[in-house]
């Protein structure tokens, strides 16, 4: 690790209240060891925080609306428009394992962030162009009552190379720059640790806040068919955010990549594999573990040994044959791997089913873009004169994060310590998140029910069709605005804080991956529910005149799906177990339990 090793013991150890360098390993950007007073800390957090708001201005100044979008110039119906949107949201999250991958494996995550936010702003600035110049035809069209004419093949290719290109640069950025922030914070220093645990709710705060812009001013001048000036104040907004993310270089912690998890990961399973037919005693002290002089692609925080998988101990086991080899300095990483690098692949392991038990919730959270749009745009939308832009509601969604947030950090967190002498885990406040987003989808259920009860069913335009207020959705909004603070909040804290060292962009990406497969099911289940539901030429659920389908029976089933799948999450929460870690001092430390 180099630079990273400097005077280990006088500049890590946490009682040293004097010393000049952070103690979690962290570089400046010339590779010197860190100095505290002079990088990190709030000044480079709120640069990273400004930048998310700015950033998610700009992606949600395109995606917030981009299913009237396909409706109305691409002239798409509404559930295929609706599969284009949570397969074009999915996408933007695949990509986030190519830019954890590359910040984890070569690049650092500074440079990772900087590249991704480029090609953000070159896709931003091909999609303006392409809209204002070939799409928007005939003149003023894509209004509400103005749908656009047909286009070549060759635009609505342009049009899409320059959406994907958006879903590549936000995708590789965000795993990356939420990591990026944390890193700013020393977590062997007590202040900054906490401020390292408080960061996150302030990212996912910063990025509901940019969003709100987008949600209101952006989304009302798109509704009104004013599409090219959204593109292009977004296309703005992170070039803004790109230029300020720059501008704090200097200022910026680093961590060193740690070389290819793929291939420390292959080690441990083809070394396991190679000794499967070896009888291994009991007993800790016979597993290999690197000496902290040895070069090595293990981070330098070594993780202990734990129970659970011991089929992979196998791989850390020294024979006779390896033991002559490590007394001459050598070894064959295929056939003997360190222990900590096994607990890296342990700790993967026992992450993956958390991990899947959130993609249902996903699924949920994906229809704020594009079913609960398309729900409102058939209701009322009128106050006066004044039309309110369906996709503008979630606007009440960022309200209730905001609030949530206040209340959750302010209130609830220190009554629970006061009571139960600590707070909720991580494990504990996503599955309060799920069970909210059952609730938020049975109340969406209902306000449909009672949608088309007020509905004109034979409308040609089904714009404002039912008399329903479009207010009625702002329970659904606030109810998926609280659980995402308890659901994805959580889930940051808890990929970032479980994650082994050398793959913390991985934990990040992990959370969106999570939304990427849930907006893939989303569509694979409306796939699924339009061919079981128009048999025998009936319309089906969510048919293009929505007056004529059961959206509230797709709803209900997303309620009945997320419950099952509560049950499900329980019972991983209590099976995982926490990694744990040596700390600088050479003490042992372990987190604490996560049951929930």
């Amino acid at each position: 690790m180099g630079s990273l090793e400097v005077s280990k013991e006088a500049h890590k150890c946490k009682g040293d209240q004097d010393d000049i360098y952070t103690g979690d390993g962290t570089v400046d950007f010339h590779g010197r060891p860190a100095i505290r007073d002079q990088t990190g800390k709030g000044t480079a957090g709120i640069i990273i925080l400004l930048n998310q708001g700015l950033a998610t201005l700009a992606f949600f100044g395109v995606g917030v609306n981009l299913v009237l979008f396909l409706t109305r110039v691409l002239q798409q119906n509404n559930a295929y428009a609706a599969n284009s949107v949570s397969k074009w949201t999915g996408t933007v999250y695949i990509f986030s394992l190519v830019g954890a991958f590359l910040s984890d494996s070569y690049w650092g995550r500074y440079k990772t962030c900087a590249i991704f936010q480029a090609i953000f702003v070159i896709g931003l600035v091909l999609l303006s162009l392409t809209t204002q110049i070939f799409l928007l035809k005939p003149r003023g069209c894509g209004d509400e009552t103005t749908p656009c004419g047909s286009h070549s093949s060759w635009v609505i290719g342009l049009f899409y190379i320059s959406i994907y290109m958006v879903a590549l640069g936000n995708g590789g950025y965000q795993p990356n720059i939420a990591t990026f922030g944390a890193d700013q914070f020393d977590e062997e220093d007590p202040k900054e640790g906490y401020s390292k645990v408080a960061f996150f709710s302030y990212f996912y705060l910063a990025l509901n806040l940019g969003s709100l812009f987008s949600n209101t001013i952006l989304g009302y001048f798109e509704d009104e068919g004013m599409w090219a000036l959204g593109f292009w104040a977004s296309t703005a907004s992170a070039f803004a955010a790109l230029v300020l993310f720059l501008g704090g270089t200097k200022r910026y912690r680093h961590f060193k990549p740690t070389g290819n998890p793929l291939a420390r990961v292959c080690q441990v399973i083809v070394a396991a594999s190679k000794k499967c037919g070896l009888k291994i005693p009991p007993g800790e002290e016979i597993l290999y573990e690197a000496e902290g002089t040895e070069k090595s692609t293990v981070p330098a925080r070594k993780m202990l040994h734990t129970h659970g998988f011991k089929f992979l101990d196998r791989a850390a086991f020294v024979t006779s044959r390896e033991l002559d080899q490590l007394k001459q300095n050598e070894h064959n990483p295929w056939r003997l791997c360190p222990i900590s690098q096994v607990e890296e692949v342990k700790c993967i392991l026992r992450l993956l089913p958390i991990w899947l038990c959130t993609i249902l919730y996903s699924v949920v959270f994906t229809q704020m873009a594009s079913l609960f749009v398309e729900q409102g745009d058939a209701m009322n939308t009128k106050i006066s004169n004044f039309r309110v832009p369906a996709a503008s509601m979630s606007s009440f969604d960022i309200v209730s994060v905001a609030i949530v947030i206040f209340l959750y950090r302010r209130v609830l967190d220190p009554l629970v310590h006061r009571i139960r002498k600590k707070g909720l885990t991580e494990l504990q406040r996503m599955g309060i998140g799920l069970v909210i987003a059952i609730m938020a989808m049975i109340s969406a259920g209902i306000v449909e029910c009672y949608r088309l009860k007020y509905a004109q069913k034979d409308c040609k335009h089904c714009q404002g069709s039912s008399s329903l207020s479009i207010f009625w959705q702002v329970p659904q909004y606030a109810l998926i605005g609280a659980s995402e603070v308890f659901m994805y909040v959580g889930q940051l804290e808890f990929f970032n804080a479980q994650a082994p060292d050398g793959l913390k962009s991985f934990g990040s990406a992990l959370c969106m991956t999570s939304i990427s497969l849930g907006n893939y099911v989303s569509s694979l289940l409306v796939s699924i529910v339009m061919k079981i539901s128009t048999i025998d030429n009936m319309p089906g659920w969510i048919p293009r005149n929505l007056n004529k389908g059961h959206l509230d029976r797709f709803y209900f089933l997303l309620a009945g799906l997320t419950a099952i799948d509560l049950i499900l999450y329980i019972a991983c929460a209590m099976w995982y177990k926490s990694m744990k870690l040596r700390g600088k001092c050479s003490e042992d430390k372990e987190d604490q339990v996560y049951g929930v």
